[in-house]
């Protein structure tokens, strides 16, 4: 058992932590998952007065722990003086009930933790409506009551034992929980309308996954100097951030910073955060971001490929980047670089603090929406020469040559622009995103051009 330092902590609720080492478990892990519970504690809020694992074979099915060790853990509180234990593994209602009985402290679980660090940092109405979502849905099997809250009926056929206080909250989660969703379908739909409408122009768009804490949000302010909030704690990010990134070849690009992963993600939080979740699927490109300077990256790494393979985007093209290579030792940088194989298309060494590494992860990053890219050849007349200057900007130029009918070209471009070039050489006429309509005059009439005599 651990006792911590309480004059290193800032002052919040006191919590005592435990965890459970089965069978097949690893040691190494549990410890690993424990600190995780530590830091995820204190960007709650708590004072960590203390810790224990307990090992054993399997888990006590009244209580999750064993008896003795709850024993044990009461006893501490008198010595200890806290208020809360938090559990590194999910309970059942049962379970949680059973030990706040024996224990006469509130009891959380590790989702129930997370959850509360959601609903501190959730900023926009999306978030927060996530948040509640999953906090109700984590709430409704664990309320308890009794039949003293009875509610009672006035009139024929209602007397009687009424409804129980339970009965009316579960039925007032359930009625909430039904608005919420509505709301989620709703942003689930606006969310569909701006994605078609980024789809129309020849915008390509890459997202940042990784896990919580990785410095997803340093490096997008680091690429773009886009102002997104990063901090030194966990689940900094929540809501999706969009920003632009001018690649070396002179395209323009969509960065998505998206909220991290971790060890154990709540299935509520899974479900809540689809629409949130939909960015990432949307995506032409994923970029992997890696903290080197933390032991236990091979684990990290493997729960954000779980998690992406749960989302069912394992298959997506994607880039490696391990950021903090200004703390990794030259060790460290030999065992990461080992990760570079699949399924990643490359990897490189970041420093968002050095700017190490930032020019060329660019043209990574360009390399590999480049392979997404379809090739097209067609002749652009010489009265669309705006179209030219649009594949330049948006796609990737091989080959151009000037005829009599036109310019000739060989390349590159993303879907939006593929479907104009096309239709030119259909012999349509196609929209040229980069045109621009001349304005119009009064009662909408066109307004004057060159050579009209106006």
């Amino acid at each position: 058992m651990k006792v911590f330092d309480e004059s290193m902590q800032a002052r919040g609720e006191r919590a005592f932590l435990l965890g459970w080492a089965g069978a097949g478990r690893e040691m190494v892990e549990v410890e690993r998952e424990m600190e995780e519970l530590h830091e995820l504690a204190l960007t709650a809020g708590a004072q960590i007065v203390g810790a224990d694992i307990q090992r054993r074979s399997q888990v006590d099915p009244a209580m999750f722990f064993g008896r003795g060790r709850v024993e044990e853990v009461a006893a501490l509180r008198q010595s200890l003086d806290f208020g809360l234990l938090l559990t590194n593994d999910d309970l059942s209602p049962r379970q949680q009930r059973n030990l706040e009985d024996a224990l006469g402290v509130p009891i959380v679980d590790r989702t129930g933790l997370i959850l509360d660090i959601f609903a501190q940092h959730a900023r926009s109405r999306e978030g927060r409506i996530q948040v509640e979502a999953a906090q109700l849905r984590h709430l409704l099997p664990r309320l308890t009551g009794s039949d003293r809250f009875s509610r009672l009926g006035g009139g024929i056929g209602t007397r009687g034992p009424g409804e129980q206080k339970l009965e009316t909250d579960r039925r007032r989660i359930r009625t909430r929980l039904a608005s919420l969703d509505k709301s989620l379908k709703q942003l689930t739909e606006e969310r569909a309308l701006h994605r078609a409408g980024r789809r129309r122009l020849p915008f390509r768009s890459a997202a940042l996954v990784g896990y919580t804490n990785a410095g997803k949000s340093s490096l997008l302010n680091v690429l773009t100097r886009g102002g997104a909030r990063a901090e030194n704690q966990l689940f900094a990010t929540l809501d999706p951030t969009t920003r632009s990134v001018h690649l070396p070849g002179g395209q323009p690009c969509l960065l998505v910073d998206t909220v991290g992963f971790i060890q154990k993600l709540p299935h509520e939080l899974v479900a809540a955060f689809h629409a949130t979740l939909e960015e990432v699927q949307q995506a032409d490109l994923l970029i992997h971001v890696l903290d080197a300077s933390r032991a236990g990256a091979e684990r990290r790494l493997e729960t954000v490929h779980r998690t992406l393979d749960e989302l069912g985007l394992a298959d997506r093209p994607m880039l490696l980047a391990i950021t903090k290579s200004d703390l990794c030792s030259p060790q460290a940088h030999q065992r990461l670089q080992m990760f570079a194989p699949a399924p990643y298309l490359e990897a490189q060494m970041v420093s968002a603090r050095t700017g190490e590494g930032l020019d060329q992860l660019r043209e990574k990053i360009g390399r590999a929406l480049g392979h997404e890219m379809e090739m097209v050849e067609a002749t652009i007349p010489y009265e669309r020469l705006r179209l030219l200057t649009t594949w330049r900007r948006y796609g990737v130029i091989e080959d151009e040559k000037f005829t009599d009918s036109g310019v000739r070209v060989r390349g590159k471009v993303p879907p939006a622009l593929e479907t104009v070039l096309a239709s030119l050489e259909c012999g349509g006429n196609g929209s040229d995103p980069g045109a621009t309509q001349p304005p119009k005059g009064p009662r909408g009439r066109r307004g004057p051009t060159a050579g009209s005599g106006e």
